[in-house]
């Protein structure tokens, strides 16, 4: 049996991919597989599935998919106070399903896919199935996080991909490991083996800007460069669907955060520095020339920017600016 729940689908997903795909002959699953969603099913119904016998196949495999809307699964598990006397725990498909856990099924392989939450640790069932139960907690990464993952994602399709690269797919996918890998996937079906992943090719196919993007206003706002600053920010304003105020404010407050932090390091080398920021050591150069255009005091300010304008983006303490306008100001804030 196998329970895999939270906010990262990506890795149910391929688990249970895997395992739909992989544990019978083609010629078995007809009668042998079922894949049943949450909220079509009931865990009584589930559970008679389980308990069925395999026809002339050594296992009976039942997927059971977006799995936290099965309403007494998710009632159980997110009301009980791990007493066991909850009238959750006392219903009878509740009972039945705790049974099961303690005594599956030898021939069957169940499999819960719990996406985009977690059961309460304190309820029984969620103490049974981490004792009987191949039982995964999965979670979001951090964004600091992300470019490794896509770098090491690329390297074992048996391809290769630059800094800058990895960065820019990291900025404009943000941290969901489902759509980065289906992005890269759909990258690499025309690149031959081996071949490295580009900046311009990931601009061309997955439909960022090469001139107007979160990491070209970054460098431009690091190089006080007024004009491509400018430029890209009125494309933003014009285009605000595809650049809206929390990725592109989440981005910044991300961007100016490392040259502070960089300011305050004792250990400047490239290396030394480059693992205190998180960052591939290709982008130290840039922070350390960005650092010089912006001091400590410059960049408590810039953060004060920041918040101000995000809750005017919200509607805080806003008479009518468009969001265009407050991108502008933004800018305008920075670079003078």
């Amino acid at each position: 049996m196998y329970f895999l729940s939270g906010e990262e689908a990506y890795y149910i997903d391929v688990i249970s991919d895997y395992i739909e795909n992989n544990v019978l002959e083609n010629s078995d699953k007809e009668f042998n597989q079922t894949v049943v969603y949450g909220k079509d099913a009931d865990l009584v119904s589930i559970l008679g599935l389980a308990k069925q016998f395999p026809m002339m196949s050594e296992h009976n495999v039942v997927i059971v998919k977006e799995a936290q809307n099965i309403k007494e699964l998710n009632k159980s598990a997110a009301s009980d106070d791990g007493g066991g006397g909850s009238k959750n725990e006392s219903n009878n498909a509740t009972q039945q399903f705790l049974n099961y856990i303690t005594n599956p099924q030898p021939s069957t392989i169940l499999v819960f896919c719990f996406k985009y939450k977690t059961i309460d640790k304190r309820s029984a069932i969620a103490k049974a199935l981490q004792k009987n139960a191949v039982f995964l907690e999965t979670k979001k990464l951090y964004d600091n996080q992300v470019p490794e993952w896509i770098n090491e994602y690329v390297k074992e399709k048996k391809y290769t991909i630059g800094p800058k690269a990895t960065l820019l797919m990291a900025e404009f996918l943000g941290n969901d490991l489902s759509k980065i890998s289906n992005e890269i996937d759909k990258l690499l079906i025309s690149l031959p083996e081996g071949k490295e992943v580009t900046a311009d090719l990931i601009q061309d196919n997955i439909g960022i800007s090469k001139d107007y993007n979160v990491f070209e206003l970054q460098d431009a706002l690091a190089k006080k460069d007024v004009l491509k600053a400018n430029r890209i920010i009125n494309h933003f304003a014009a285009n605000e669907k595809d650049n809206p105020a929390p990725l592109v404010l989440i981005s910044l407050y991300g961007y100016f955060s490392k040259i502070l932090k960089y300011h305050f390091l004792q250990d400047k080398s490239k290396f030394a520095a480059a693992q205190a920021l998180g960052v591939n050591p290709f982008f130290v150069d840039g922070y350390a020339k960005a650092a010089l255009n912006y001091n400590s005091s410059k960049l408590k300010l810039i953060f004060s920017y920041l918040k101000e304008i995000d809750l005017k983006s919200k509607g805080v303490d806003n008479s009518g600016v468009t969001y265009g306008e407050l991108l502008k100001e933004l800018v305008f804030k920075i670079l003078h």
